[in-house]
């Protein structure tokens, strides 16, 4: 059907049950054009256009992008009606799909890099390609809470946290389905829990909600809206004949033809039902034509408000198309899974019946929309004045809003306490402004606020003092209160729309509409809303193609010549290139940031020998040449690219085609009507949309997780994962470990690691210190306050209170407690006259709080049971007063205390300490909570061992739909099996070994199976363990083995995302009879979470929990000859045969030697008091310790010559020397034969003693003797004597002692003793230095002199940095009477440099005496002697001190709050 050139403005009004009626305010201005215009939208650095349709101001940054003024535009946009806000002001589109309209603002919130409240302010930032200044409705929402919530659950992403697309709870108000609609919706909503809801709209041309809304009359809203409709409401693309028109295409109607039926049966025909008003619409239903062989097989469903710039209807995952009919009669009909509102709805046949052709009748459900619609000019606003004022436990504000602005203030709120709120527009960004006045604030609780922009919700916690609201004026529309000194903006006013305003349940827009004596209408305000109306078409292909005929005779002074134009876009700008034959090829570049998604005019004019390129009118840029471009009569203008047959001549395309959207054509002063273009009535086109922008926002709702940022090209999107702490498509898996223990199986040291105790869950990494030094591996979270602190009696004082602020938020501490096998947190109470529990019967005198979430009063102490009131000291019976449980409760007037461990996990960390036996005369006291330590990760090791192809363990479904990341290690001697498989109706998801070096990771979530393979080239079957890690996201698949390369499978363009699962879990088995597996599985997580196979083992046959075996796959990480020794769970490096220590006998152990230093280390075990006895009666004892063979292996530095390294030697007066003669130079002496003179082997590498580090490695075997130096050629020599090392007797670093039995020259060498350092001292498995320096009272070593450890700098240890060690607590008294002792040289430090500086400051003789005065204190004080200090006698003393009543917490002022 023709349809007519110019459409009418629509002006659409609202529907209520109740009189009145109510509109979004008229807006409207036209414009002319000339030359070749249009407007355009891009998304891609060359030609690609955005993937949204709207007139967007905000680029995808975040920040302002081009503004288009109406005045630099009028010549694009000649009788297309278009709206003008304001001269200056800025154009937004229009027409936008509804994928994009209603998923812009959602995505301005999920996308968010930081969101802030100052002092309280929130503001969406426009992270995605659209902003909220589009003319289109707006869907918005903040929700707010105070602890305690209320009793329903509701599952909402938390953006600001999460790490990936999981969802996190909060409590509050339930929540409905979320409606895809063109209105959006905004609401903020407080309660006596102070909830808040926020529902906020831009009049954007379909309205947007803020607000987490529960849409009570969306069960019922299924009526049927179209069968009652007139003829007239129908319209086509075409009809077969009068009989099958579009008004016989009602469900279930017989009359004419049946239903309608185009003239021909292609893609580009429509059928288009006119609802009459806006309409909410919850279902649609389709039918072939009756009694004959036409009907649908698939189609499109579109929608608008306006009859124009359609919007296509998407479902959750992305599809676009429903499924049609299979017959001329069943009917087939589709409930939406979300609610649209429009009043126009469009179905496009995709395919039919192939021996038919295209018959339809349809049938649309749902029910009336009501609201109450105003207008703003920019200079009006409304004011209400609220009496009296609210006391409801509950307090809400919702609207809906749409503009062409990206600024001006939606609502601001005030009250008589200076408490207010502001919703205000920023650059296209909503913030919500949050002020207090001067009132009491609550203590100790907090405030939830939900921040919701379409189906994306922001979860953050804000200062309790946002609880007391006492508004009793709302100014809308305007920054305006009655009675304030500050006068309103009207450079901030809101120009645009406004619907369904609501206060405490009061429609502030219908009670203006019936001049309410409590609202004040301030300019011009009208109950109407105009849509603007203008025609785009879609490029959505790389043939999409439209050819226009130019028209017009064309005069130019230039030459006729042959020659073509381009204008293209490169690199995000607009370029043109112009060609003439026989002439050099021009080139103008213009405009910069050209594919950001947002609509830009371009301006092409050729005139008097001059051309100019205008990019954004007067805000953009322009080019000029004076070339003359000639374009004559008769010749085509292609846009998009050029057509695919090589026939046509003068268009070769050397670029890429154009894939965007373009409106407002204007070619030589001549708009250019694209309807008579969609009728074939103008020029031609070629998979083109026309009437719709289809570019669909792929950042709207952003997939990319754990606050990574999304942008997009034309069918894709990418998300920047830097600095998230997380990898993927969709920056969806963690990059760091969940646990100190699994940092530590990968061969690192101690240190600060980033730790992710739940994976791709919702907590995010943080920093924790891990001490590898010990078997153990603990995990040490410090707090606030860890050292000793002092508190003195006060009268004033009724008790002292400390709250523990810890470096890790509360949901890692409960995860780290949970997960670990152990936990333990040490107190200490130093106490004179100040009791702890004194009784059990009665209410202690102190207690502290601890646990998860808050914790519970605990009133027990380390060492004991929780609730017993007791002490260690009571536990074990060794209390100074037998009468009490605790040392403290005796009430002596001596220093005594209280400590031990606190190991219940429940209770665990300690949060706060309350302490009120302090105000008595003479009481004194200290505590200390040291940091929380934790070892054993008891996911780690979680394993279970299949036994039988046919056994498997089964767990709950497993819900991964749109991100779903599996991890496990396996050991298998199988050549096949499947590791894991979940299955649905169609879809599934299996990992398994399918052959000996592959593994397989196939799924399908309804586009057909896919698979993921990894080959390795060795065997996966070695019986070793093996990793593998699988990840499936809506983008791509991906699997890794070990640390093989990853390998990826792309996922489907505008395909199904969602995997639907429903049946059980099978681990090691399949439920689908194929082979099962035979081997062990361990550490195996899905989505974090780690599933409990030991447990679920002992309750199944033919599964065993646990499984043996580490050794064989970790044993290379135990180094330097340390060896690797089983455990049933994990393993440890036994480092006894090795020179080194650690976690993996890596780190060295070193000592610097002076000249008077000796270490003798005795073979039997005792040492000698004398050598008066027999050596040879004693010899015949040990005659058994004899070698035919050594290896010795050492590292030093030194500066000396001679220098003897090391001596060996024998009952027999045999022995082995290493020394450093006088020119440096290594020298090895043997004396195997008693009754010979030595052998001597002399090294030919240079000088040794140049004070750097050297190793020396030899092995002696029978008479051949090998010898290495550093990294130098190895050196062989042979002994001619005895080759039998006997009775040997002891073993000297340094200086010896007795040089009686050596001859002159080596006893002097040996006499001078060696001075520099030595490190990794090894005789075949015998350590001296390891045993003197680390078991001095057990070994059987002798040390004389100075022995000094250090680090010689061996490249075998680790880093100095990465071995700090943290130890429970600093100087422990004992339980007998002694001044509590406290390691905080910090503060003592920095009172004696006061002091220091004053007393300068006065005279320089008085500095002098203080300074040494003090410096003595200082060291009385710090002194570690078993000696009892009073604390009298040390006033100084580097107490941690604290006066008042609270520790120091977090800041209560803090006004900002990055989200």
């Amino acid at each position: 059907m023709k349809r007519e050139q110019q459409a009418p403005l629509p002006v659409y009004h609202s529907k209520r049950p109740a009189p009145g009626v109510s509109h979004c305010g008229g807006l409207s201005d036209t414009g002319a054009g000339q030359r070749i215009t249009v407007g355009r939208s891009t998304t891609r650095g060359s030609n690609v256009m955005s993937s949204h349709n709207a007139w967007s101001t905000l680029p995808l940054s975040g920040e302002s992008g081009k503004l288009t003024r109406p005045e630099a535009r009028l010549k694009a946009l000649q009788s297309v009606q278009q709206t003008e806000l304001d001269p200056s002001g800025t154009w937004e589109k229009e027409g936008e799909e509804e994928d994009t309209l209603t998923n812009r603002a959602r995505h301005i919130v999920s996308n968010r890099l930081g969101q802030r409240f100052v002092d309280e302010q929130v503001e969406t930032p426009a992270a995605s390609s659209l902003s909220l200044s589009s003319f289109q409705w707006r869907k918005a929402a903040a929700l707010g809470a105070l602890d305690p919530p209320l009793t329903n659950t509701l599952f909402i992403r938390d953006l600001s946290k999460e790490k990936r697309g999981s969802s996190r709870k909060f409590r509050g108000e339930d929540a409905g389905d979320d409606h895809l609609s063109t209105f959006k919706r905004l609401s903020l909503l407080r309660d006596g829990s102070l909830e808040e809801k926020m529902h906020w709209n831009n009049c954007t041309g379909h309205p947007s909600t803020f607000g987490l809304v529960r849409d009570s009359a969306a069960d019922m809203c299924d009526s049927a809206i179209v069968t009652h409709l007139p003829p007239s409401s129908f319209r086509s693309s075409s009809q077969l004949s009068s009989s099958h028109g579009p008004g016989f295409a009602k469900l279930n109607r017989r009359d004419g033809a049946g239903g309608w039926s185009p003239v021909s049966s292609d893609r580009y025909q429509w059928l288009e039902v006119d609802l009459g008003e806006r309409t909410q619409i919850t279902a649609v239903a389709t039918q072939g034509r009756y009694g004959s062989s036409d009907w649908l097989t698939a189609y499109l469903l579109m929608f608008s408000d306006t009859g124009h710039n359609w919007r296509q209807y998407r479902q959750e995952d992305s599809i676009g198309m429903f499924s049609g009919n299979t017959n001329a009669d069943s009917v087939v009909q589709h409930k939406l899974q979300q609610t649209v509102i429009a009043r126009y709805l469009r179905l496009i046949p995709l395919d039919w019946n192939p021996n038919g052709r295209i018959g339809l009748r349809v049938e649309a459900y749902g029910c009336p929309y009501n609201s109450d619609v105003v207008s703003f000019t920019g200079r009006s606003s409304l004011l209400f004045r609220l009496s009296p004022k609210p006391t409801m436990a509950k307090q809400s504000i919702s609207l809906n809003f749409k503009t062409l602005k990206n600024f001006g203030t939606l609502l601001h709120a005030d009250g008589q306490s200076g408490h207010s709120i502001a919703l205000e527009l920023e650059k296209g960004k909503l913030v919500l402004r949050l002020q207090t006045g001067k009132g009491a604030l609550l203590q100790h609780q907090s405030t939830h606020l939900n921040l919701t922009v379409d189906k994306s919700t922001l979860w953050v916690q804000i200062p309790s003092k946002f609880a007391h609201w006492d508004h009793d004026q709302i100014s809308v529309g305007a920054d305006l209160i009655l009675g304030s000194q500050r006068s309103a903006r009207t450079s901030t006013n809101f120009h645009g729309c406004l619907e369904n305003v609501i206060y405490n349940g009061l429609n502030l827009v219908y009670l203006a509409k019936q001049s309410d004596q409590r609202v004040t209408v301030q300019g011009n305000v009208t109950f109407s809303c105009v849509e603007p109306v203008s025609v785009a078409m879609t490029f959505s292909g790389p043939h999409s193609l439209l050819s226009l005929p130019w028209t017009t005779e064309t005069v130019s002074t230039a030459s006729s010549q042959g020659g073509v134009v381009w204008i293209y876009l490169s690199r995000a700008k607009l370029c043109l290139r112009l060609y003439k034959s026989g002439k050099t090829q021009q080139e103008l570049t213009t405009g910069s940031s050209l594919s950001d998604g947002q609509w830009h005019s371009m301006e092409l004019i050729s005139r008097r020998g001059h051309v100019s390129l205008a990019v954004d009118g007067e805000d953009g840029a322009s080019a000029y040449t004076n070339t003359p471009i000639t374009i004559a009569k008769g010749t085509h203008l292609y846009f998009g690219g050029c057509p695919i047959e090589d026939s046509i001549e003068g268009c070769r395309n050397p670029f890429s085609s154009f894939r965007g959207c373009m409106h407002s054509l204007v070619v030589n002063n001549q708009p250019v009507d694209l309807i008579m273009v969609q009728e074939r009535l103008l020029g031609n086109y070629s998979q083109l949309q026309i009437d719709m922008c289809g570019i669909a926002d792929r950042c709207s709702p952003s997939h990319c997780e754990h606050g990574a940022s999304c942008s997009q090209s034309w069918s894709t999107f990418h998300c920047n994962c830097s600095g998230s702490g997380y990898s993927g498509a969709t920056c969806h898996s963690s990059i760091h470990e969940q646990s100190c223990e699994a940092y530590k199986h990968r061969g690192n040291t101690s240190g600060f690691y980033y730790i992710d105790v739940d994976g791709s869950g919702p907590i995010r990494p943080q920093l924790i210190y891990c001490n590898m030094t010990e078997e153990k591996t603990w995990m040490v979270i410090e707090h606030n306050n860890t050292e000793l602190t002092r508190v003195r009696a006060s009268p004033s004082k009724k008790q002292h209170s400390a709250h523990f602020e810890y470096t890790s938020e509360d949901e890692l501490l409960a995860a780290v407690i949970s997960q670990s096998e152990h936990c333990e947190q040490e107190v200490a109470y130093h106490c004179k006259m100040s009791r702890l529990f004194n009784t059990q019967d009665g209410a202690p005198h102190s207690w502290w709080v601890g646990g998860p979430t808050g914790g519970q009063v605990q009133s027990y102490w380390g060492g004991a049971q929780p609730g017993s009131q007791q002490c260690a000291c009571g536990v074990q019976n060794r209390c100074l007063d037998p009468r009490h449980q605790c040392n403290c409760d005796a009430d002596h007037d001596d220093w005594t205390k209280d400590s031990g461990l606190l190991t219940h996990k429940e209770t665990l960390p300690v949060r706060s300490l309350v302490l009120r036996d302090i105000n008595r005369p003479g009481s004194e006291s200290a505590y200390r909570v040291g940091p929380l330590r934790c070892h054993g990760d008891r996911n780690i090791w979680n394993a279970a061992f299949f036994d039988k192809e046919t056994s498997y363990l089964h767990f709950p479904t497993f819900h991964g739909e749109l991100s779903a990341d599996i991890s496990f290690l396996f050991k298998t001697t199988s050549s096949s099996g499947v590791f894991l498989e979940n299955l649905g109706i169609k879809d599934f998801i299996r990992i398994e070994l399918s052959s000996a070096n592959e593994v397989l990771f196939s799924f399908d979530v309804g586009n057909g199976p896919l698979g993921v393979r990894v080959k390795a080239d060795t065997p996966l079957n070695d019986n070793r363990w093996h990793q593998v890690r699988a990840e499936r996201n809506i983008k791509e698949a991906s699997l890794q083995v070990d640390e093989l390369p990853a390998a990826t499978q792309e996922a489907p363009a505008d395909g199904h995302i969602h995997l639907q699962l429903n049946s059980q879990l099978f681990i090691g088995g399949t439920a689908s009879r194929q082979k099962g597996f035979r081997g062990c599985v361990r550490a195996l997580q899905l989505n974090g979470v780690t599933l409990d196979l030991e447990a679920r083992a002992r309750m199944t046959p033919g599964v065993e929990a646990g499984c043996p075996g580490h050794c064989s796959s970790y044993g290379s990480l135990c180094q330097h000859q340390g060896r690797c020794v089983e455990q049933p769970s994990s393993f440890y490096c036994d480092c006894s045969p090795s020179a080194f220590t650690g976690a993996f006998c890596d780190r060295e152990v070193s000592a610097s030697f002076k000249s008077s230093t000796s270490i003798n280390y005795s073979f039997q075990g005792s040492k000698e008091k004398t050598h008066n006895h027999s050596t040879r009666a004693h010899a015949s004892v040990v005659s058994d310790l004899s070698f035919r063979a050594e290896n010795v292996s050492l590292s030093f530095r030194t500066i000396q010559t001679p220098a003897l390294l090391l001596l060996i030697s024998s009952y027999y007066g045999e022995y082995l020397t290493l020394l450093l003669n006088k020119q440096g130079k290594l020298e090895v002496a043997y004396r195997l034969d008693s009754s010979r003179v030595r052998e001597v082997l002399r090294s030919t590498v240079g000088n040794l003693a140049n004070g750097l580090l050297h190793s020396i490695t030899l092995n002696r075997d029978g008479d051949r003797v090998i010898i290495q130096i550093d990294e130098n050629m190895a050196e062989y020599f042979n002994l001619t004597s005895d080759v039998e090392f006997n009775g040997l007797r002891s073993m000297i670093l340094g200086r010896v002692q007795d040089t009686s039995e050596f001859d002159p020259d080596l006893a002097r060498i040996a006499a001078a003793g060696f001075t520099g350092c030595m490190s990794a001292v090894l005789f075949n498995t015998i350590s001296p230095l390891k045993a003197a320096l680390l078991h001095p009272d057990s070994s059987p070593t002798t040390v004389i002199g100075p022995l000094v450890q250090s680090r010689c700098g061996s490249p075998s240890g680790g880093s100095p940095a990465a071995e700090t060690v943290h130890t429970l607590s600093g100087q422990s008294g004992s339980v007998e009477m002694g001044q509590p002792l406290v390691n905080a040289v910090k503060s003592d430090s920095a009172l004696i440099g006061g002091v220091i500086a004053l007393v300068i400051f006065v005279t320089l003789s008085a500095s002098a005496i203080m300074a040494r005065f003090l410096y003595r204190r200082k060291w009385t004080c710090r002194s570690q002697d078993v000696k009892t200090v009073k604390p009298d006698d040390c006033p100084e003393l580097p107490f941690s001190s604290q006066n008042n009543s609270h520790s120091t917490g977090s800041s209560e002022n803090q006004k900002e709050y990055f989200i």
